[in-house]
């Protein structure tokens, strides 16, 4: 039977490479996957810092049960160009820095301590995709994910590929895609078997085959009471086989579910019903980690996408992105846009073909994934190439023919090769270029889109970003425009049964090249900052949710009368899903309904106060007395949400939050913490700007510095558990505030 450990633990890291790391463990300094090879701060750095060799070193001591059996080292990726040594001898080379490989260590071992060393490359090689142009994030070098510890019988499972058939009927069925691995080329007789339960582990069918060595299909018919995949109910089931040889025995496990899928010329389909997609696009980056953020951060995105900014779909731009994102989305019924790795440019022949191999890694390792809905087999924004694109379609529909493929492109009139179009939007905006005569849009035309005279599948799947870069510090005015871009192509895409969903660009800002960005090495282009805290146009997301998940009121205000240009706040945007918003100025008391007129299309338009409402001096002349606001949230006439903005804005008080208070000790878990400065009614000061100092007692490390800058008020870092177990305090401590301290658990 299979082992598979983690294999995290005491790895040696070297800057650079060389023959002497091939030939002696040098175990100076010691780190814990995954890492990133270099720690780059917040902003203003030189990417190229990491751009460059290193060399990950670790021993791997004999142990009985190695004998016969085979071992290996599964890789979940590394970045980038990576090559595996045991005890000097090349094992495997692997250039593409985002899916998995394994290194096979069978009949290579001795007997006591073996070296493993590991070279990754972190140079932007145009020989590798996405390398070769101008790339618009960055790609950091290290053992990113995490590596484990494979012992297998010598016969073993390979791979599972699991498909539902009839899934809309009442009688359903699944096949399962047995393939086996058998590197030593031995002949033999065995048997499989498969069983298929439910979330609470009750045994639904079982099916078995004799094998003498090919790969088989098994299949689970006329399964009844079998509950549908959905986005808000994502019913997972598990099948579990196993394997019998007269060379010993293995068994896996993998998740799915019962779903259809379908991009229509008329919108999209999950399981027969029409849903617009409505959601954001994600890098897999985190602040000073850069992509070496483990298990819990990468779930907490995807709890952060569907729980706080209540999409549907995320767009995994653009890369493969980790299991455990993946497995989250799964579990928590979030739709996925997956696609390979690239952005714009196509190298040459070779280059292409690594690309093609990528479509293939990503799929295999991807293929039970309920959540996944479309497979991206275009390079993000390349211009037309037929013949890799035809390639590339051909095998994803080889590989797996129960999804369909998009390629995303932001150029019109190019060439449909997938099964959707689907299109990188930025026209809203194009209207303040010289020459440019088309008045305030918010997308395209599909035709105009396409060139085609016919409707076919489309999808937005970017819109908004470097279109309006924003910060979190940004001014009122600016932030406020920011909101109006995402609502209006929001409402245009929810407006048109055609177009299946619009994906905005993006989920949070993210360090990028000096050839993008403001010139500090970030793109804010997020509709949340990189520590993940919203932004004002983050409700315009989360404001579309049914008021029974979550009721949303979000004035996008300061509330301060000097703050935009000539004065006031005027108009006023509410993101908000109450029937009615009202506002109380002392004695001006008014309540106004969601603004149908601009965004009749929307399933909660926003309330807007403006001179429709308000004549000029009823919230008070400049040079007048500036009062408090008091908001109310009304549904079916009921008073649900209640807020008040303080004229006078005082510090008040240093809140600090954290995502979980208990660590993984053995995982080295992590969470992410929020410092806020709040005002005397508990609403984010936007101007404050003081250090805060981090102090952490117990097992237990910051990662970053241990004093940041609040920024629009806010401040953020990820705490990392050290190996042990026991209690951990977080002291912050700021001039304007007394310290605050965070109580948290490693167990």
């Amino acid at each position: 039977m299979r082992s598979v450990v983690s294999f995290n633990e005491s790895w040696s890291f070297h800057e650079g490479f060389g023959q002497r790391l091939l030939e002696d463990f040098d175990g100076t300094a010691t780190v814990r996957l995954p890492h990133t090879a270099v720690e780059l701060p917040f902003n203003y750095f030189d990417e190229k810092s990491y751009q460059r060799a290193f060399t990950y070193q670790k021993i791997l001591r004999w142990m009985p049960e190695f004998e016969g059996r085979e071992v290996s080292l599964v890789f979940d990726a590394a970045m980038a160009d990576a090559v595996v040594y045991l005890n000097g001898e090349e094992i495997i080379a692997h250039k593409d820095g985002y899916t998995p490989f394994e290194a096979r260590f069978t009949g290579r071992l001795v007997m006591g301590d073996n070296l493993i060393t590991v070279k990754i490359d972190g140079s932007e090689n145009p020989e590798i995709p996405p390398f070769g142009g101008r790339i618009d994030y960055l790609t950091y070098a290290g053992i990113y994910r995490d590596v484990w510890l494979k012992v297998t019988d010598p016969i073993s499972f390979g791979n599972l590929k699991i498909e539902t058939h009839n899934v809309l009927a009442e009688k359903k069925s699944a096949s399962v895609r047995v393939d086996l691995a058998n590197p030593q080329q031995l002949a033999f007789l065995g048997s499989v078997s498969a069983s298929l339960k439910d979330t609470d582990g009750r045994l639904l069918a079982t099916a078995s085959a004799e094998t003498t060595g090919q790969d088989l299909t098994l299949s689970f018919d006329g399964l009844t009471g079998i509950s549908l995949w959905d986005i808000a109910d994502p019913a997972l089931y598990e099948v579990t086989v196993e394997l019998k040889t007269s060379h010993g025995s293995d068994r896996v496990s993998s998740h799915f579910g019962f779903r259809t899928a379908e991009f229509t010329p008329e919108g999209f389909l999950l399981n027969g019903r029409p849903l617009k997609l409505r959601g954001l696009n994600r890098h897999q980056a985190f602040p000073y980690v850069g992509y070496a953020a483990g298990r819990s951060a990468q779930e907490r995105d995807a709890d952060i996408m569907k729980s706080v900014l209540k999409c549907n779909i995320v767009r995994t731009s653009h890369y493969p992105q980790s299991k455990w994102f993946l497995d989250r989305c799964d579990r928590i019924g979030l739709l996925v846009f997956e696609e390979i790795p690239g952005w714009q440019h196509i190298g040459d022949e070779e280059w292409q073909q690594e690309s093609i191999r990528n479509v293939r890694r990503m799929i295999e390792r991807d293929w039970n994934h309920p959540s996944i809905i479309i497979w991206g087999v275009r390079i993000n924004e390349s211009q037309d190439s037929h013949d890799f694109y035809v390639e590339t379609n051909r095998l994803a529909r080889e590989l797996d023919p129960t999804r369909q493929t998009g390629g995303v492109r932001y150029i019109t009139d190019s060439e449909l090769l997938e099964d959707v179009y689907t299109m990188n939007d930025f026209i809203l905006g194009n209207e303040e270029l010289p020459g440019n005569n088309r008045p305030r849009t918010a997308l395209r035309p599909q035709q105009e889109a396409t060139g085609l005279s016919r409707k076919v599948p489309y999808m937005i799947t970017e819109f908004g970003g470097h279109m309006h870069p924003t910060k979190i510090y940004d001014q009122e005015a600016r932030q406020a425009e920011h909101v109006r871009r995402h609502l209006e192509v929001l409402n245009a895409a929810y407006g048109d049964p055609d177009i299946a969903g619009a994906i905005g660009w993006c989920m949070f800002d993210y360090n990028t090249h000096k050839d993008f960005g403001s010139g500090d090495r970030i793109c804010y282009h997020g509709v949340m900052d990189m520590f993940r805290e919203p932004k004002f146009a983050a409700y315009v997301y989360a404001s579309q949710c049914n008021p029974s998940e979550e009721i949303v009121m979000q004035p996008v205000t300061f509330w301060a009368r000097g703050e935009r240009n000539i004065g006031g706040v005027l108009p006023l945007i509410i993101l908000t899903n109450c029937d009615e918003v009202e506002l109380r100025y002392g004695s001006v008391t008014k309540r106004i309904g969601p603004d149908h007129e601009n965004y009749p299309h929307l399933p909660h338009p926003p309330v807007v106060l403006d001179h429709r409402h308000f004549t000029p001096d009823e919230l008070g002349t400049w040079g007048l007395e500036w009062i408090d606001g008091e908001f109310t949230g009304y549904i079916d006439g009921e008073p649900v949400a209640r807020l008040t903005l303080a004229s006078d804005p005082l510090p008040t008080t240093l809140q600090i939050v954290a995502d979980s208070t208990t660590l993984k000790a053995r995982e080295r878990d992590t969470t992410r913490v929020i410092i806020r400065a709040l005002d005397q009614q508990g609403q984010r000061l936007p101007f404050m700007n003081e250090n805060v100092t981090l102090q952490v007692d117990g097992p237990a490390k910051i990662v970053g510095p241990a004093s940041v800058p609040l920024q629009g008020g806010t401040a953020g870092f990820w705490l990392e558990a050290t190996g042990l177990t026991g209690a951990i305090s977080v002291h912050a401590s700021c001039g304007r505030f007394p310290e605050v301290k965070l109580e948290l658990t490693a167990v």
